[in-house]
């Protein structure tokens, strides 16, 4: 009889784990709390279509002013800002002054890394997925 019998069908599983080893594995490779609590701020500052255009147009663009920003993405220049305020407090852009001007660009390799395999995602997703909001965001 396989570890996986051990398993009812109802409501959760019959035994407190199928698979010891694997679990122990996995609970040893699991990154600290800090770290998890980081991951989720990242993808939290992500989920705003707002500032996810603000990323993408970094991406697209390279490095940008803000009214360049503002104009690639229909946002006002204030928002921009603000946005922007948020992306640096978090390390995902950095910026470079010259003169009265400053110029924003994506902070490192990782960042365009992230974005480039979630635009990826998204194009390859099916076409049912596309439309997915998760129920607390359904209109």
């Amino acid at each position: 009889m396989s570890r996986a019998s051990y398993v009812s069908a109802g409501e959760g599983c019959a035994v407190r784990m199928v698979d010891p080893d694997r679990v122990g594995t996995v609970a040893e490779a699991m990154p600290g709390a800090e770290s998890i609590e980081e991951l989720a701020g990242v993808f939290a500052l992500l989920s705003d279509p707002g500032r996810l255009r603000v990323i993408i147009a970094l991406l697209k663009g390279g490095e940008m002013c803000v009214c360049d920003i503002a104009a690639a993405c229909g946002h006002s220049e204030s928002a921009v800002s603000h946005t922007l305020r948020l992306l640096r407090a978090c390390h995902v852009v950095r910026v470079r002054r010259s003169g009265r001007m400053a110029y924003h660009r994506l902070d490192d390799a990782h960042v365009r890394m992230l974005l480039g395999l979630g635009l990826s995602h998204v194009s390859h997703a099916p076409d049912t997925a596309r439309g997915y909001r998760p129920p607390e965001q359904a209109p």
